[in-house]
């Protein structure tokens, strides 16, 4: 039986499906992996224990996803919206991920706002806000 290409990244697949959708043809490639160029540049504009604020490159942003479902197994990703800006080379998407913090069994809930650079039909930077308290109150167990 052959084994799914991105089987070690199923933790995060809600968020990688949503945000392919959201893409659409705008982008090429299958899954969120295949539609990032080979030196994009990934942001995260809050702090986040484990996390780099800024990743350079797919292999290292495969790498830093991978251990992503160590920590928390995502169930769901919506309520998205979607703004195209400068004829489609710029996308914002606002959107809310659900799941579980593994180690304590408390849910997670959280929204993001991503902004998306495409270049050659491909991701070339992203810059990522999120809800930090929301992120925050799930880890160290608050409701």
């Amino acid at each position: 039986m052959k084994k799914k290409k991105y089987a070690e990244y199923e933790a995060s697949k809600p968020y990688f499906d949503l945000v392919r959708g959201a893409l659409g043809d705008l982008v090429e490639g299958e899954h969120f992996f295949d539609a990032v160029t080979d030196n994009v540049i990934y942001e995260v504009l809050y702090d986040f224990p484990g996390w780099p604020r800024v990743i350079q490159g797919r292999a290292d942003l495969m790498d830093q996803f991978r251990g992503y479902g160590d920590y928390i197994k995502l169930q769901s990703a919506d309520n998205l919206i979607t703004h195209k800006a400068d004829n489609g080379r710029v996308v914002v998407i606002e959107y809310e991920v659900h799941g579980t913090i593994l180690a304590t069994g408390v849910k997670y809930n959280n929204r993001f706002c991503s902004i998306i650079k495409i270049e050659g039909r491909k991701i070339a930077h992203w810059r990522d806000y999120m809800d930090s308290l929301a992120a925050w109150n799930a880890l160290n167990g608050n409701h």
